[in-house]
């Protein structure tokens, strides 16, 4: 449980909610209400006027599902932008390299990340990582990303929800604060 909840007006961060995600070549997911969670999440930010920001994936992989184009490039539509919500598009796994994201934060004297999204040992672990780095005040919601199954690197199968938490696990207290939707929601009533 985290001994700190974040302020406020934090920038709720939606990592790469596009409609690539649901391709069933991903596999076998965790955190099957992770969509919904997020959508607490984002009626409550919308509601209150707080900053909503959403990064976008824009492959330069020819067999990416998130490449422009395709029709998993597009936001998956509950989380789509309205109201002239920033978009950062990005081309690696960190939303930090290659975009303006650092410079429209520190521009907008905003210190604080909510981050939710997918995937969790992924696209959201490497810019939660950065952003711990860079001394962004940074959470974690946990209950708000997910993963896929896949093999270690032995070969070893591990399931979708051993490989969110051992990525949580990674990230707590060092990077970020992990987190779930119902403590930040509670906390901000």
């Amino acid at each position: 449980m985290p001994s700190v909840l974040p302020s406020p007006g934090a920038v709720l961060l939606l990592i790469d909610l596009q409609q690539a995600i649901d391709h069933p070549s991903w596999g076998v997911r965790n955190n099957p209400h992770a969509e919904r969670q997020i959508g607490r999440l984002v009626a409550r930010w919308r509601s209150e006027g707080w900053p909503v920001w959403h990064v976008r994936h824009d492959s330069t992989n020819a067999e990416s599902h998130y490449r422009p184009g395709q029709p998993g490039h597009e936001f998956k539509p509950e989380f789509a932008p309205v109201n002239g919500e920033p978009v950062i598009p990005k081309q690696t796994n960190s939303a930090f390299i290659g975009t303006d994201l650092e410079k429209r934060l520190r521009n907008g004297n905003l210190d604080t990340l909510v981050v939710v999204g997918v995937i969790t040992n992924n696209s959201v672990e490497a810019t939660v990582r950065m952003a711990g780095n860079l001394g962004f005040r940074t959470y974690l919601v946990a209950d708000g990303c997910f993963t896929f199954a896949r093999a270690d690197w032995n070969g070893t199968p591990r399931s979708a929800d051993d490989i969110h938490a051992i990525s949580l696990a990674n990230l707590d207290c060092e990077y970020c604060t992990v987190t779930t939707a119902d403590l930040l929601l509670d906390a901000s009533t």
